[in-house]
């Protein structure tokens, strides 16, 4: 199933870097009440994505952001991004990726991203370690003080409470970044770049194999309650572990204020 992932998500990467500067068509589309662009390349990554695993898996039940869908009755589940970071694909910025996840029975065992910008290929499988082009990685031990964040940055969607919560954290991390890219986010997080990854928005396929990279690097993630991570979870704190409970405090703290 690896094989099969790494290999669509090789294919899907040649699509990406062909077409890298040379949109021919962006279009506006709705999902979950956020409007974000869709462009001809996301349409081809995806077909070539699902044709690879179809081929080989064709009973699987498949996820994808641009609507590929299979539903079938299996126990597993595979969760496609074909293009995270389109905003920046469409702008010539190269912090774009590909994710593919592997569910069984709602468990994610299997995770990719692939940036084909700059050749790296980020695996995971469940209690197997995270790796990025074959050598193992980890998470960094820095603490909060040190840390380096990346934050959401569809702050129009939340201010009152992703404003609050963000001036709570300044004063509390080394250094903030948004690159608008989940699996950039994550795998920066997964290899120690950056220390703590927080999300307000992120649909399944966003980031169900990063949250596994990071897993299996050494890494946290979880819901804003601290409760372990699904796909469906929406919003989640990913980090190295050292920093993580003291951060969920002053999420929590910032939640308790907006209801006050």
């Amino acid at each position: 199933m690896m094989e099969i992932a790494v290999k669509a998500a090789k294919e899907a990467g040649n699509v990406l870097l062909d077409n890298f500067g040379k949109v021919k068509e962006i279009k506006t589309k709705r999902q979950n009440n956020i409007l974000s662009l869709v462009s001809n390349v996301d349409i081809e990554a995806e077909e070539k994505i699902c044709h690879v695993i179809r081929e080989i898996y064709p009973e699987h039940n498949i996820l994808s952001e641009e609507g590929m869908n299979v539903s079938k009755n299996s126990d597993y589940k595979w969760i496609i991004d074909p293009l995270d970071g389109t905003h920046n694909y469409i702008r010539n910025i190269p912090f774009f990726g590909i994710c593919i996840a592997l569910a069984y029975r709602g468990e994610v065992l299997l995770g990719v991203i692939y940036l084909p910008y700059f050749s790296e290929m980020f695996t995971a499988e469940k209690g197997k370690g995270a790796y990025l082009n074959e050598g193992k990685i980890e998470v960094s031990k820095k603490g909060l003080k040190e840390s380096m964040l990346i934050y959401d940055s569809d702050l129009h969607l939340d201010k009152a409470i992703m404003f609050g919560s963000l001036n709570r954290l300044v004063g509390k991390v080394f250094n903030v970044r948004m690159f608008g890219s989940s699996a950039q986010n994550l795998s920066f997080l997964a290899r120690g770049y950056v220390d703590l990854v927080i999300e307000y928005h992120d649909n399944p396929w966003d980031f169900s194999a990063g949250a596994l990279l990071v897993e299996e690097a050494g890494g946290k993630v979880t819901n804003f309650e601290g409760n372990k991570w699904s796909p469906d979870v929406g919003r989640y704190v990913a980090s190295n572990g050292n920093v993580h409970n003291e951060v969920l405090k002053i999420l929590k703290r910032e939640r308790q204020k907006k209801q006050d």
